[in-house]
């Protein structure tokens, strides 16, 4: 029964976790450093736990998992306490390693209390003495529920009914990503697509003589020179491909 009420409030936890990346904070209660080797390895470019979004940072302000190392020492019972009381809610604890799954060959210390959930509650265990990378990362996982995203992930495929709108029906697409391209290299990114989109809703005539017409007479209009220059330099593209399709 405390198995399922665990697994639900974690289950409850991980709706207000972002899953794609979250922050880990190790926190050390009293352990011999060797779950640590194996969590720094964990995050070396051979392991690369930060593909899966996990990152380690240096307060448990910033945490969304709290990664207890080493068993719950009478010493560093408090520290760890304001850690898990800094740590915003919702918040995931990792008991990592022997020692904090139970205390581990140092449980029957007189200056030990336990594991980790001595002080306060353990969502997720990740035993061994230490964990190994490739345990770490399982551990971590099953903590983010990624294992269950990628078993109930769902896989696109196109069907053969399936197709894109274009971004400007009715004119070819290499030429409208040719005059926008143009636009954005002379007026910048937005400003750019804006004037492209407006001059190719001129186009859209298909007669190249109506758009010659109404472009020259768009320009006399035009009271902004470096507008009506790049609308020239679009045009004169435009020109030059009906040109060559003609010849």
């Amino acid at each position: 029964m405390d198995q399922e009420v665990k697994l639900a409030d974690l289950k409850a936890k991980l709706k207000n976790v972002i899953k794609r990346s979250v922050y880990v904070y190790r926190v050390d209660c009293g352990g011999c450093n060797g779950c640590e080797i194996e969590i720094f390895s964990a995050i070396s470019p051979t392991f690369d736990a930060e593909r899966f979004g996990i990152k380690v940072v240096p307060t448990p302000r910033h945490a969304d998992i709290l990664l207890i190392t080493g068993p719950m020492t009478r010493a560093m019972r408090l520290p760890a306490i304001r850690a898990y009381q800094a740590a915003p809610d919702p918040k995931i604890v990792v008991a990592y390693g022997a020692c904090s799954c139970s205390g581990g060959i140092f449980h029957d210390c007189y200056g030990v209390w336990g594991g980790a959930e001595s002080a306060f509650p353990v969502d997720v265990y990740i035993p061994g003495c230490p964990p190994t990378p490739a345990a770490t990362l399982y551990g971590l996982a099953i903590a983010l529920d990624l294992l269950q995203q990628k078993i109930k992930g769902e896989q696109f495929v196109e069907e053969d009914v399936t197709h894109v709108t274009p971004k400007y029906d009715g004119v070819s697409p290499d030429l409208a990503k040719e005059l926008e391209w143009e636009a954005r290299r002379l007026s910048g990114y937005l400003q750019g697509r804006r004037i492209a989109a407006q001059y190719i809703e001129f186009i859209k005539e298909g007669n190249p003589l109506v758009v010659d017409q109404k472009i020259k007479e768009l320009v006399k209009q035009e009271k902004d020179p470096r507008l009506a220059e790049v609308i020239l330099k679009l045009h004169k593209i435009y020109m030059e491909r009906v040109s060559h399709h003609a010849g």
